[in-house]
């Protein structure tokens, strides 16, 4: 088998969680589904369906909520308005793009599969779970709509892709540094200790965790513009801080690469 495929499940407390990875060669790719209080929280990917179907079955569902269009949070959001006839909520800008067929790559295609086409609504500022009460928070910067959501009630923040990990290595071309680091600001405004991120999963501390990939984008910002404005070219500055080749970048063919990093904070 090409593509080895596994799905972890537990819970933190009343979150229920689904992990789904796949794998390809030394390449492994993962992403979390949250349920809780009758809500999704991203749907995970259509090449992963038979293994969050099963995970979703198991759930009492009302809504789903996607964090942002990317495939791998939204590649069976068509089987939970179809077969679960849930509503499902996205970003106002993503509504026409979710109603076509996926478009994107062919290796993003061979890990997350062909996203159905879905019919979404605009993600309400406020909104109400059977007990909780949620607000939905615009940070941009990973994708044009992405969206965290806050648990008011509890004080735990469902991060999508804002976080990921402390120190960013690789972005995609898309991906805009500048706008990650205001996001990061915008979201550290908010009263929360707890993180579930879509990709590093629960962190108890996520809220100090944020803050240091804030000082972390800060320093490598600064050092950045630094070393350019002393004459070093892009790729100069992209050896002297990511020095390390990741195979995603050749698998991608550079649409994910430590350079866009540096070209992004460049402007």
């Amino acid at each position: 088998m090409l593509f080895q495929k596994k799905l972890e499940r537990g819970n933190v407390g009343d979150i229920h969680y689904a992990n789904g990875s796949i794998q390809f060669q030394s390449v492994k790719l993962n992403v979390y589904s949250y349920a809780t209080d009758g809500i999704v929280i991203d749907a995970g990917s259509k090449s992963l369906a038979k293994q969050f179907q099963a995970f979703f079955d198991e759930q009492q569902i009302d809504a789903l909520y996607c964090t942002h269009i990317h495939e791998d949070h939204t590649g069976c959001a068509a089987w939970l308005q179809n077969q679960r006839n849930v509503p499902v909520y996205i970003h106002k800008k993503s509504i026409t793009e979710a109603q076509k067929k996926g478009k994107y790559p062919l290796y993003r295609q061979l890990f997350w599969g062909k996203r159905p086409p879905f019919r979404p609504l605009p993600v309400p500022e406020t909104f109400h779970s059977r007990t909780y009460n949620w607000k939905s928070i615009f940070t941009p910067g990973h994708s044009a709509d992405h969206i965290a959501y806050l648990n008011m009630s509890t004080g735990q923040l469902f991060s999508g892709d804002l976080f990921v990990q402390v120190k960013t290595k690789v972005i995609m071309d898309s991906e805009s540094i500048p706008q990650i680091i205001e996001s990061i600001e915008h979201i550290l405004s908010y009263d929360f200790k707890e993180v579930f991120c879509n990709h590093a999963g629960y962190i108890k501390n996520g809220k100090e965790k944020l803050q240091e990939k804030l000082d972390y984008l800060y320093h490598v910002t600064d050092e950045v513009k630094k070393l350019f404005q002393q004459g070093m070219s892009v790729q100069e500055i992209q050896e002297h801080f990511f020095p390390r080749k990741y195979q995603i970048t050749t698998f991608s063919l550079g649409q994910w690469d430590s350079k866009h990093i540096v070209t992004s904070i460049l402007g």
